[in-house]
């Protein structure tokens, strides 16, 4: 099973939110809506989008304001969507954050043009690789896929979100609250034994023997780190 970008777009005029919501769905994208600024801070909180689609001219609030604000508060890429095009408005808008700037009317195959680019870059940008081979896995960070022996390896939506974070940054410790945290982000109270059940089916599923892993090890007490061997090893 394949999981999903999630895409918020923010905009109150419902044909224009309709379009994009069809276009993102057709792209096999998980698309979240919201009408005014209110419900995209929400969306923002419950969702987690990996990318948000903002148009700036929104009832309850200039979408201006909201750009560093969707910045500030959560690491979703940030694509203004408007009709506003001066390039003052352009250049305010980047300069308070915004990752790009697509101009209404648009082509819905630049704008799903410009949303691959916003997850390449959303994946790379702290130094994380979009695909990556350990022993006889390949995980597809972009695709969000798995293949194990050349076969694909059927992952649920919280267990590749589970290896999607260790992947994100091999070798690399991440910690128990870390993982949690994006494997839930609606829950209040998270609970590590959860979290260590997941491992444990995602050890059955990917490593040649799970009582010998060696694709996700334990740092007892810490968190897990994805082993990838060093050059010359």
């Amino acid at each position: 099973m394949k999981a999903r970008h999630t895409v918020l777009v923010i905009d109150d005029e419902p044909h224009i939110r309709r379009l994009i919501v069809a276009t993102l769905t057709r792209a096999d994208y998980n698309a979240v809506e919201a009408a005014n600024a209110r419900e995209a801070l929400d969306r923002l909180r419950t969702e987690r989008p990996d990318v948000a689609l903002l148009d700036l001219g929104l009832p309850d609030r200039d979408g201006l304001e909201l750009v560093p604000l969707i910045k500030q508060q959560s690491g979703t890429t940030l694509i203004v969507v408007s009709a506003r095009d001066a390039t003052d408005e352009k250049v305010a808008a980047l300069d308070l954050g915004a990752d790009d700037y697509l101009t209404k009317p648009f082509d819905t195959d630049e704008l799903l043009a410009r949303v691959r680019v916003a997850l390449r870059n959303r994946i790379t940008r702290d130094g994380g690789e979009l695909a990556l081979t350990v022993e006889d896995v390949t995980i597809d960070l972009l695709a969000r896929t798995v293949v194990k022996g050349g076969k694909p390896v059927h992952l649920t939506p919280k267990e590749l979100a589970v290896l999607e974070q260790l992947a994100r940054f091999p070798s690399r410790v991440i910690t128990h609250r870390q993982i949690m945290a994006h494997v839930w982000p609606k829950e209040h109270e998270h609970h590590v034994e959860y979290l260590r059940a997941l491992v444990r089916s995602l050890r059955q599923k990917i490593e040649t023997d799970p009582q010998r892993p060696r694709i996700i090890n334990n740092e007892l007490g810490i968190g897990y780190r994805l082993c990838v061997p060093s050059e010359g090893t």
